[in-house]
């Protein structure tokens, strides 16, 4: 069958998921990133499934244990993903005001009505579930994929599944998109994996980039949600003010009895615009006059909610004044560039924002490449001498240091941080240093130091 047949049929079925531009010309093209692209024109299929990177240890995981339990934030895609991995398998999804099904009344009744293998969206609406699912499980703990959990929180209800089903659940998390999912080419072995495993065979064999559809600056200003991938620009503020309170409005007041929403929006714009930076809970308090107590307590339901992570403090044995302080991150660069009132993707171009931006973008895509990996050490170092070094990355024991630059030509004096580190640490088994960049191409800066470009895929 011709591409122009394909096309004909598609246009005729989906008309509600189609943009055509420059219908003319030959009939003759290919399909990439969601897109019949020919000579001339172009047809854009909207909302079309991503495969996302984590679908093989999820497969993985459901063929070896009873309960599988997926966590993330709110529209990460965590019910996408489980419908167009197990299309078959009935679903029920939880309210935070109706009792679906019953669960809420008679949990062993409604696991009755609704046999294994059953996946059960947003379990922290129906905890009261957890119990009912352990006595099951304890019945037939031998037997595989009898459920799988999400989850948009990690206190109370998330805990008490890591408790309760200890040696019968794992636990997997799911972010917003990564670059190798937005462009659609999910490597077998992505960078980090490669990096990891022997740095020489990256570093002897580098890793092609992925294909660009956007610039730097529109990505971290899209910013990573699905949805937000997939809508027109002008669409990005109020999705993600939406998003916003809708966050609030539900998961918070779920989690929290905290009454003043409108004080904790403005906290999370604050914390926002202090991404990539070491968390200081007294400035956070007085700058929007709370307590350090209180701005601690608030970032601890950011992080319970997939809105705020931070990376720890490396010290090691030194000594050497280092700082103890985490460094924290917004978990997503959209719905900062949206808080912080930035309007558009050509506003980041002169912003005093965007070093910090690209750097949370650029930790954000690191932890979700991560995620399918082993689990890994994460750290950064910062020396009362004001050196410092963005991410230490530990495995195996041996630690990989990486510096993060928006710069599209990196030099030795990037790497300064790197240096003072193996200065400060010299028993450390301490891997070559990476700067990652808006660079061209993988590159060597120094004796034991190289760049690599910020979108690069595995291959």
């Amino acid at each position: 069958m011709s591409i122009y047949n394909i096309v004909k049929r598609d246009i005729v079925g989906r008309q509600e998921g189609l943009f055509l531009s420059h219908f003319f010309g030959n009939f003759f093209g290919y399909f990439m990133n969601n897109s019949l692209i020919f000579s001339d024109w172009i047809i854009i299929f909207r909302d079309m499934y991503k495969e996302r990177i984590i679908t093989k240890q999820l497969k993985k995981l459901t063929e070896n244990f009873p309960v599988v339990v997926i966590s993330g934030a709110r529209q990460v895609g965590k019910s996408t993903l489980l419908r167009h991995v197990f299309p078959d398998i009935e679903t029920v999804v939880f309210d935070p005001v109706t009792d679906v099904g019953g669960a809420k009344a008679d949990p062993d009744v409604f696991l009755d009505n609704h046999p294994c293998p059953l996946i059960l969206d947003e379990i922290q609406y129906a905890p009261i579930l957890t119990a009912a699912i352990k006595r099951r499980v304890d019945h037939s703990a031998h037997k595989p994929f009898q459920y799988v959990l999400t989850g948009s929180q990690q206190w109370s209800v998330m805990k008490h599944l890591a408790e309760s089903l200890a040696g019968r659940a794992v636990f997997i998390h799911l972010s917003g998109f990564c670059l190798a999912e937005i462009a659609e080419q999910i490597p077998a072995h992505h960078w980090l994996e490669r990096w990891l495993a022997d740095p020489a065979v990256l570093i002897n064999h580098p890793p092609s980039r992925l294909p660009a559809s956007r610039t730097v600056y529109e990505q971290i200003w899209r910013g990573w949600l699905p949805k937000a991938d997939s809508i027109d620009l002008d669409l990005i503020p109020p999705y993600y003010r939406g998003y916003m309170q809708t966050y609030l409005e539900r998961d918070v007041r779920m989690i929290s009895d905290l009454t003043a929403l409108e004080d904790l929006g403005k906290f999370t714009q604050l914390v926002s615009a202090l991404t990539a930076q070491e968390v200081n809970y007294s400035q956070l308090g007085r700058d929007i006059d709370i307590t350090p107590q209180t701005a601690k307590r608030w970032l601890r339901i950011l992080q319970a909610t997939f809105q705020w992570f931070e990376i720890p403090a490396y010290s090691g044995n030194t000594v050497k004044r280092i700082s103890n302080k985490p460094k924290g991150y917004i978990a997503d660069t959209g719905l900062a560039c949206t808080l912080n009132m930035i309007s558009s993707h050509s506003a980041l171009g002169g912003h005093p924002m965007t070093g910090a931006l690209f750097e949370t973008a650029v930790i954000n895509e690191i932890r979700k490449l991560a995620d399918s990996l082993p689990p890994l050490g994460l750290y950064h170092w910062r020396s009362h001498g004001a050196s410092e070094v963005d991410l230490l990355l530990e495995q195996n024991g041996t630690f990989f240091p990486i510096e993060i630059k928006l710069t599209s030509n990196p030099t030795s004096k990037d790497t300064r941080g790197i240096t003072a580190f193996r200065k400060t640490y010299p028993k450390l088994k301490i891997a070559p240093g990476l700067i990652v960049c808006p660079c061209e191409k993988f590159i060597r800066i120094s004796e034991n130091n190289y760049a690599i470009p910020w979108d690069v895929s595995g291959t």
